[in-house]
């Protein structure tokens, strides 16, 4: 299986697995919590049929990458992300990232700049910023909230996963429809099967504070968020994303849980393929 080692500063070197197919501008994907790059399986078939190249990782902690201790902070993750677009020799790739995916793609732009990418797109998005506080009203949560999800992970961290999924996928109006159980089953498993170390640790990155990386986005730019959306809704989230980057293409699929790119992968699919054709 492919790997790229991003960290070798540590006893046990950090690997990440990485799955690279088709030809044409590449296009790399990055997954959300607590999933792998093989939560974009309907992207990913839409882009090949497209004709793009299509990459995708497994964030550290999380898949079948290495399941360390250590690096759980957006500096590492955009470090990481750099480690990938230079290894892979990457020019005029578009960066999508999912969810907490998107912290990648915007700490990626402000330390290592635009010069290997041509477009991003943010997708269910956790900026500009997360906690509420007094210079950020508009947040979603306080600090307190986020360290609920930690200790709740800490305590049965497969437990919280079935209630995460519960309003990730909105499954009192979604399942049976646009879900299947065997679907979600999927998802509950990709979860387990990731680092107990990374699922407790991932919550506490959430709520970083991007409102200095934007400014650095400076490329085409697609923000695409669900109406629907429990995790992060989008008047804390896109909205405010779009304010602070006016020049973004900026789309809300109506009805749409967080976790659409499941659920709503058509409308997804269609939006990401416009915007990437533009």
């Amino acid at each position: 299986m492919p790997f790229i080692t991003v960290d070798q500063d540590t006893t046990d070197p950090v690997e990440l697995y990485f799955e690279d197919q088709g030809t044409g501008q590449p296009v790399v994907l990055i997954h959300g919590f607590p999933l792998d790059g093989h939560s974009w399986e309907r992207q990913v078939a839409a882009l090949l049929d497209a004709g793009y190249r299509v990459l995708t990782y497994d964030r550290r902690g999380f898949g079948r990458s290495s399941q360390t201790t250590t690096g759980y902070d957006y500096d590492t993750f955009a470090a990481d992300l750099n480690t990938v677009m230079e290894t892979l020799d990457l020019n005029d790739a578009v960066l999508v990232g999912f969810s907490m995916g998107t912290g990648e793609v915007a700490r990626y732009a402000s330390t290592y700049g635009t010069g290997r990418i041509a477009k991003a797109a943010f997708l269910a998005s956790l900026e500009p910023c997360l906690l509420k506080s007094d210079d950020n009203p508009d947040g979603v949560a306080p600090k307190e909230f986020f360290d609920g999800v930690v200790a709740a992970v800490k305590a049965d961290r497969y437990a919280y996963y079935t209630s995460f999924f519960h309003d990730f996928y909105n499954l009192d109006e979604n399942l049976g429809t646009r879900i299947s159980e065997e679907a979600l089953r999927n998802s509950w498993h990709t979860a387990a099967g990731g680092g107990s170390f990374a699922a407790s640790a991932a919550p506490s990155t959430w709520y970083t504070d991007f409102r200095a990386d934007i400014p650095a986005v400076d490329v085409p730019t697609l923000i695409l968020h669900g109406t629907a959306d429990r995790i992060l809704p989008a008047e804390g989230t896109a909205r405010p994303f779009r304010k602070a980057l006016p020049s973004a293409d900026y789309v809300e699929i109506e009805g749409a849980p967080h976790g659409l790119l499941w659920t709503h992968a058509d409308e997804v699919n269609a939006a990401l393929l416009a915007f990437l054709a533009k």
